[in-house]
């Protein structure tokens, strides 16, 4: 797992070197599926780099609702940014979906990548925006049934790893409008 971990570094415009030696820096950290790895209003001590499996940010709320803010998979940057650019604890928790493997590194890196206003770090932060937009778009221009029809469109590899209930949440509807959007589309 070294050589993703570094290629997805020098993607980002680290120095071969340097990405080397944040792997000698970095750990492991393996989750059980359901298991926690940031509690909602906790700090984020490290940044996370998704090796293997699948978690869920979503907020959760004083009267036990859930509300599904990403998902992420292999060979993503999990990375509260609000959190720690505020110095404030994290607004989401994060939860494994499936056995993960992950490499960690300290927020310090992510700090001084900042402080050096290193390519890494402005990097992140534009993919990031992307990611934001692409979702606020889809929820604001489309209805709930184009909103599954383009999520089926740019995610056809996590239809498999979700549940009805994930995939639902993800698009701000119920699991029963889903199945009704399902059915219709079969009819189809």
């Amino acid at each position: 797992m070294e050589q993703g971990f570094v290629v997805a570094l020098t993607q980002l415009e680290v120095p071969i070197a340097e990405a080397e030696a944040l792997f000698l820096q970095s750990s492991q950290r393996r989750c059980a599926p359901g298991e926690v790895l940031v509690t909602q209003r906790s700090h984020q001590g490290e940044l996370f780099f998704v090796e293997q499996g699948l978690c869920h940010a979503s907020y959760l709320t004083s009267q036990g609702k859930q509300f599904s803010k990403e998902f992420y998979w292999e060979r993503d940057w999990i990375i509260g940014f609000e959190a720690w650019l505020a110095g404030t604890p994290s607004p989401f928790q994060l939860q494994a979906l499936s056995e993960v493997q992950l490499r960690c590194l300290p927020m310090s890196v992510l700090q001084q990548w900042r402080t050096e206003r290193h390519p890494a770090h402005v990097t992140l932060l534009e993919q990031q925006l992307i990611y934001k937009e692409r979702k606020e778009r889809l929820m604001l221009l489309h209805s709930p049934s184009q909103r599954y029809a383009l999520f089926c469109q740019d995610y056809p590899h996590l239809l498999q790893r979700l549940n009805d209930y994930q995939i639902a949440a993800y698009l701000g509807i119920t699991h029963v409008s889903l199945s009704r959007i399902k059915a219709r589309m079969r009819q189809n």
